[in-house]
């Protein structure tokens, strides 16, 4: 009965996610272009061809786009787990107005991304830009800076515009592990003199450690894939400083036609993201087995 219950599930990733997933990997193995595409007969198998392309080719775009997709992905979980935790610490409080102002901090999980994507992108301009007149008015900056046009500060704001999306999601799932504590808990810790510091390190943390590893391990996976805000922002420039995996993989699909070299790319993202899913789940069993 149990397999029954657990049969249009299994039919449904067949038939939408396991079909496609191969049907990409055979194509990386071929050598399918925009001349080739209609042809199958003139489709050649190429093994491992334009993985091989992809890596040792001279200045690999590929290596350069792992390298710029983890230190988007380090920076932004970084800022999106600190700022998050405080929020989380903050509205796990009761005090006038916390549920209003909660929901406000939602704002930015529930726009589309391609919409912030474009608030972001005009907040960056050089003229006329919000963040430009800010810092210009504190006297941070003597002038105008081009954020989006020089490779550090490109990078720079793609990781502050994924912060800002992000932060909210980390916030709900780490309210979520603090509402878990029980009240007795924190007494118990008052009553044996722990500060606020000592029974947050000792206390806190180490109650929600599921959670935290719930949000780290996914807030890694949904980060590490995001195309649409870098190609809303910068299209990966300037001089590929910006490219992502995501976005290379697209790019070789759709706009250069490589059908094969793009969905090479796209299969080295999926195998990175596979590891930490199999890690994400070790960790859940190991909990599950301690409890």
């Amino acid at each position: 009965m149990g397999f029954l219950f657990a049969l249009p599930a299994a039919i449904y990733m067949l038939v939408f996610i396991g079909y496609p997933m191969i049907q990409n990997i055979i194509l990386s193995f071929k050598n399918v272009d925009v001349y080739t595409f209609a042809q199958p007969a003139n489709q050649k198998f190429v093994g491992l061809q334009n993985y091989i392309e992809l890596f040792v080719s001279g200045n690999s775009i590929l290596t350069k786009a792992i390298i710029n997709t983890l230190v988007f992905t380090v920076g932004s979980i970084f800022f999106q787990f600190i700022i998050g935790f405080a929020l989380a610490l903050l509205f796990n409080k009761k005090f006038p107005g916390c549920s209003f102002f909660r929901g406000v901090t939602m704002i930015s999980w529930l726009l589309p991304v391609t919409v912030a994507g474009l608030l972001f992108k005009f907040m960056f301009a050089s003229s006329g830009g919000i963040i430009n007149q800010f810092l210009v008015a504190l006297h941070i900056l003597d002038k105008p800076m081009d954020w989006l046009l020089q490779p550090k500060s490109a990078m720079v704001a793609i990781i502050v515009a994924n912060i800002w999306i992000g932060i909210p999601f980390n916030m709900m799932l780490l309210i979520t592990g603090l509402t878990t504590i029980p009240s007795d808990v924190y007494e118990s810790c008052n009553l044996d003199g722990a500060n606020k510091v000592q029974t947050l390190f000792w206390v806190t943390i180490p109650m929600i450690k599921p959670a935290i590893m719930s949000v780290l391990t996914l807030g890694f996976v949904y980060t590490f894939k995001v195309f649409d805000l870098v190609w809303v922002m910068t299209k990966g420039g300037p001089i590929n400083s910006t490219e992502l995996v995501s976005t290379y993989a697209y790019r070789l699909s759709f706009e250069e036609f490589q059908f094969s070299k793009g969905a090479a790319a796209a299969n080295v993202l999926f195998l990175i993201l596979l590891v930490v899913g199999i890690f994400y789940i070790k960790l859940i069993n190991e909990e599950e087995e301690i409890m």
